[in-house]
């Protein structure tokens, strides 16, 4: 049994039942909690080295993470730097695996980073993603009532989060039998579900968590593609939330890549594409990849997302230039820095 726990967690958690649960554990179980918040969406290197440092010197034996990605990432990244050298930047050390316990209960059904090996902060502007399989939360609590008082915009957006990491694990040149099943179970869940889900019901909530979670299952094993990859600028250039921008990317890359199959840059060549984005139409219920791609650009649409406004026409450079090359190697289409500006264009054109 823990002694002291770090509980991770943002202001929301105040309009949770599990709150109360937090503040009466010492009384119950004799079990101190130390409240970790200081961190922000996108969370900062520096705020996980103070939760590292509170960690460290208040003695905690286990780590809790109750919230979105955000919280989820803070805490697997204070999990995996507890036991190095903090005399050095811990992004530059080589991870060492430890056995602190790490629980997870996720408040959106979105990022699925409770499934993941993967967690993102940002030094000095730029995004770090850390890997490891040892963050993967060993405990994962899922409670429906804690999606009841998620703003409307931001279900939307959590919901579009996991769609988008079922369709690009399904579509990378690293999925596996595996990834492919965890995809197909996910898409069907959440097309399920939608309706239940946005209209705040218990079992569309239940559902969706559990979408959002196999949907992270998918990425753990394939990683994501172009659509997180040119996401993530358009997310902090314009304050757009993260599903927000990955579905607007993956909505317009569908389609090119329908369109550009004989550019296949998976090794397993273009037949197997194309087969994979017919699979993808099928469990949409589609007759067709370009069916698929239209009826992922309908729930968009219905989902009334709103288009950023370009601030200069500098914006596309900046763009283009900030998508990981990395992630780029896992989309199963090549992808040129002249496609990706053009792709941006068709992004931002309000229609």
């Amino acid at each position: 049994q823990a002694g002291k726990i770090m509980l991770v967690c943002n202001a929301s958690i105040a309009f949770l039942r599990l709150d109360t649960y937090f503040k009466t554990l010492k009384e119950r179980m004799g079990i101190e909690v130390v409240r970790f918040s200081d961190f922000k969406p996108n969370p900062l290197y520096e705020s996980v080295v103070a939760g590292v440092e509170i960690f460290k010197a208040q003695g905690c034996d286990m780590i809790v993470a109750v919230g979105g990605g955000s919280a989820m990432d803070v805490a697997k990244c204070i999990k995996l730097y507890s036991n190095m050298d903090s005399s050095q930047n811990y992004l530059e050390q080589t991870i060492v695996p430890n056995d602190i316990a790490l629980l997870a209960v996720p408040t959106t059904a979105g990022t699925g980073s409770e499934a993941t090996r993967y967690a993102v902060i940002y030094y000095k502007g730029e995004k770090q993603s850390v890997s490891d399989y040892s963050c993967i939360p060993s405990v994962v609590l899922m409670d429906p009532t804690v999606l009841q008082t998620l703003p409307l915009y931001q279900k939307k957006s959590t919901m579009m989060d996991a769609f988008c990491h079922a369709v690009e694990a399904f579509w990378s040149v690293n999925s596996t039998e595996e990834s492919k099943e965890y995809s197909r179970e996910a898409i069907k869940l959440i097309l399920a579900n939608i309706d239940s889900y946005l209209a705040n019901e218990y079992s569309g909530n239940e559902n969706m968590l559990k979408a959002a979670n196999i949907a992270g299952k998918a990425i753990n094993i394939t990683q994501t593609t172009a659509g997180h990859a040119m996401s993530y600028k358009l997310t902090s250039m314009y304050g757009i939330a993260h599903g927000h921008a990955a579905a607007l990317c993956v909505e317009k890359l569908w389609s090119f890549m329908i369109e550009n199959v004989d550019s296949c840059s998976d090794p397993r060549g273009v037949q197997y594409l194309q087969e994979i984005f017919a699979e993808l139409a099928d469990i949409m219920k589609c007759q067709s990849p370009k069916e698929g791609a239209e009826y992922f650009r309908k729930i968009m649409e219905e989902l009334d997302f709103a288009i950023p406004s370009v601030h200069t026409a500098d914006d596309y450079e900046v763009l283009k230039k900030s998508v990981n090359p990395v992630r780029l190697k896992n989309n199963p289409v090549e992808l040129k820095e002249e496609t990706i500006d053009t792709l941006y264009h068709q992004i931002l054109a309000a229609e």
